[in-house]
């Protein structure tokens, strides 16, 4: 079921509200940058997405093709979300760091499917073969 969440940058510069539902699955990859970052998202449309504040404080990331906006917080460093556009994936949509929601339950957490994806290899569709240090 979907559900409201606020989300945060560490400093609290940066905040949202996204409407997720976790139980749909989360993704960790293991390209470069999400191996770096140990990212854990949940991907939303843009319109259950909602940036509160600290649109001036987020700096720009981008690498290789360009089609995700990797943003930041300038003041403490963090990535509470990007933002871009796949038509593989279905096209526009923002990933929201699973980590950064202020109000997420650990039972909701330690419940959330997690689905792997081989960004090393760009097999985008198929889990890698080690999965432990993601």
């Amino acid at each position: 079921m979907k559900k409201t969440y606020n989300g945060s940058c560490h400093c609290g510069k940066v905040r949202f509200q996204a409407l997720i539902d976790l139980a749909e699955g989360t993704g960790k990859c293991n390209c470069s940058i999400c191996t770096k970052t140990r990212a854990w998202g949940a991907i939303v449309k843009p319109d259950a997405f909602t940036l509160l504040s600290g649109e001036e404080e987020l700096s720009l990331y981008q690498f290789n093709s360009h089609s995700t906006e990797w943003l930041f917080c300038r003041s403490c460093g963090v990535r509470s979300f990007g933002r871009g556009n796949v038509p593989e994936i279905g096209g526009a949509y923002v990933s929201v760091a699973v980590n950064c929601l202020d109000d997420v339950t650990l039972e909701e957490l330690s419940t959330a499917p997690v689905r792997y994806m081989d960004g090393r290899n760009n097999n985008w569709f198929e889990a890698p073969a080690e999965t432990r240090y993601l």
